[in-house]
């Protein structure tokens, strides 16, 4: 994976929010938004291109 590759997060409901910590400090992310994964089973954040994927949707490629 290049460093210029978005992030892929598999989560377990539709609703999630983002706020473009995880290795960094929230407060040298984005402001706090909530997003909504619909029936493609993802949605990526505007901020940051993190991708939220809903694990056993269409869009999951992770079996189990």
């Amino acid at each position: 994976m290049k460093n210029s590759d978005p992030e892929t997060i598999r989560v377990r409901e539709p609703r999630v929010a983002c706020d473009g910590s995880g290795d960094i400090p929230a407060a040298l992310g984005h402001p706090r938004v909530w997003l909504q994964i619909d029936e493609k089973g993802y949605v990526d954040c505007g901020y940051c291109d993190r991708h939220f994927v809903l694990i056993g949707s269409p869009a999951d490629n992770i079996p189990g």
